[in-house]
C-alpha cells in the first residue's frame, strides 16, 4: 500500500503515515526502496539494536534477501534529492564528525575484534542518539548526501562487527541499511564493498553459490573502480568460487585481484579502502587454494599473508591459524606446530567469533597427529573456549 501511495503521489510515503504500527517482528531485512523508509527501518532497527546485542540475540541470515537488496542496489534508479526540512541544522562539521567516528571505531575492531558487546551496544546508542536526529534534521542535497555516505559507514562498520562477533541477523541488517544510505549518497565503490562484505558473509555461511552473484554484483556495479577496490571485489568473488571448488573460475578471480593490487598505489581510493593491502590479498589467496587442495601453493603466500600493519591484530589472527592450518593439510606438523604457538599468544586481547572458528578448523586439522607429543601440548595451549 505504501510502495502504490508512493508512486501515486510521486514522494515517498511510509508504512507509519498509513496509520499502521509496525511489531519490532515485522522489521525486516529487506532493501528500502525510498530514502524515506530507509530512516524510518533504521530507526527501527536501532531501536532494537541494544536489547538485542546485550540479549545475545539475532534473527538468521536470509539469502534471498540478500540477493534481492544486490538487485535493487545495482538497478534502482537514483534518488533525486535527499535534502530535508526538520528541527536541527546538519553542517559538513557535524557529517565530518561520524566519519572520524568510524575510523576510530575501525581501528578498535581490528585491534581486538567485533566480539565486545560493550563497543558494539556503544555504537548502537550513537546511532540512535546522534545519527537518528540529524537524518531528521535540516539539510541541503549535498550535506544529505555526505550525511548518508557518512551513516552508511558507520552502520556498515556496525555490521561489519556484528558479523565478527557472530551475530548474523544484525549484521545483515546493518549491510543493507548502509547499502541503501550509500545508493542515497550516489556511491557506487562504497556501495560495491558492502556487497562484497555479504559475499563474504554468505560464503562464511555456506551460501557459496549466491556468494558468486553478490559479489559478480558489486563488480558490476562498481564500474571502472580504482584498483585498490578491484582487488578487493575480487578477492571475495575468488573466495566463494573456491567454496564451490570450481578451480578455474577461482584462479582467474585471484589472477585479476592480484594484479589490480599489484597496480594499486599508496592513497589510492577512498580512505576507507585504505586497509586493503597486499598481505589481505595474501591470506584470502591462502585460504582459496587451501580450499582447493592445493596446500604447497598456498603456502607460497604464507610470508606476505603476515606483512600486516601492527594494530591488525585480528586479521594476524586469522592468517597465522590458517598459515598452521595449511601446514597440518600438508602433513607438515612441525610447521603447524610452529605457527600453532605463536597463535596462541595473538589470541590473548582478540574477540572474535571467526578467529574461534578458525582455530576450530586448525584444531579439527591436527586431529589425526594427536598422539604426537608436539601436537598435544599445543591443543593444550590454545584456548579453550575456542576449540570447543
Amino acid at each position: 500500500m505504501a510502495e502504490t501511495l508512493s508512486r501515486k503521489l510521486g514522494r515517498p510515503v511510509t508504512v507509519s503515515e498509513l496509520g499502521f504500527v509496525t511489531t519490532p517482528e515485522q522489521v525486516s531485512g529487506t532493501y528500502p526502496r525510498f530514502v524515506e523508509q530507509a530512516i524510518e527501518t533504521s530507526e527501527q532497527v536501532w531501536a532494537r539494536l541494544a536489547k538485542q546485542i546485550s540479549c545475545g540475540n539475532s534473527e538468521g541470515f536470509h539469502i534471498g534477501m540478500a540477493l534481492q537488496a544486490a538487485l535493487a542496489w545495482r538497478y534502482d534508479r537514483a534518488d533525486d534529492s535527499v535534502a530535508h526540512t526538520g528541527r536541527q541544522p546538519v553542517t559538513s562539521a557535524d557529517v565530518q564528525s561520524l566519519y572520524t567516528l568510524t575510523e576510530l571505531l575501525a581501528d578498535l575492531d581490528r585491534r581486538h575484534g567485533g566480539g565486545s558487546t560493550h563497543t558494539r551496544t556503544m555504537i548502537g546508542e550513537i546511532l540512535v542518539r546522534q545519527v537518528k536526529p540529524m537524518l531528521r534534521g535540516t539539510y541541503t542535497d549535498d550535506i544529505g548526501r555526505g550525511l548518508m555516505r557518512a551513516t552508511a559507514t558507520l552502520s556498515g562498520q556496525l555490521a561489519f562487527m556484528s558479523y565478527d562477533a557472530g551475530q548474523h541477523g544484525i549484521a545483515q541488517r546493518h549491510f543493507t541499511l548502509a547499502l541503501r544510505l550509500a545508493k542515497a549518497a550516489d556511491d557506487r565503490l562504497y556501495g560495491a564493498h558492502l556487497l562484497a562484505n555479504l559475499a563474504t558473509q554468505a560464503v562464511y555461511l555456506g551460501y557459496a553459490q549466491d556468494a558468486t552473484r553478490l559479489a559478480e554484483a558489486a563488480i558490476d556495479g562498481a564500474g571502472r573502480a580504482p584498483a585498490s577496490i578491484s582487488a578487493r571485489l575480487y578477492t571475495a568473488l575468488a573466495s566463494a568460487y573456491s567454496r564451490l571448488g570450481d578451480k578455474r573460475a577461482c584462479q582467474t578471480a585471484l589472477g585479476r585481484a592480484e594484479r589490480a593490487i599489484d597496480r594499486a598505489s599508496p592513497g589510492e581510493g577512498p580512505r576507507w579502502v585504505g586497509y586493503f593491502s597486499p598481505a589481505h590479498f595474501a591470506g584470502t589467496a591462502m585460504r582459496c587454494l587451501s580450499d582447493l587442495r592445493l596446500y604447497r601453493q598456498a603456502l607460497r603466500h604464507a610470508p606476505a599473508a603476515i606483512t600486516l600493519d601492527q594494530h591488525n591484530t585480528r586479521t594476524r589472527a586469522l592468517h597465522t591459524a590458517l598459515i598452521a592450518m595449511t601446514h597440518a593439510h600438508a602433513g607438515d606438523v612441525d610447521g603447524a606446530c610452529t605457527w600453532g604457538s605463536t597463535l596462541a599468544a595473538q589470541t590473548l586481547t582478540v574477540q572474535s567469533v571467526r578467529v574461534a572458528h578458525r582455530i576450530r578448523e586448525l584444531t579439527a586439522a591436527l586431529d589425526p597427529y594427536q598422539a604426537v607429543p608436539q601436537v598435544a601440548d599445543l591443543l593444550r595451549g590454545l584456548p579453550r573456549a575456542q576449540r570447543g
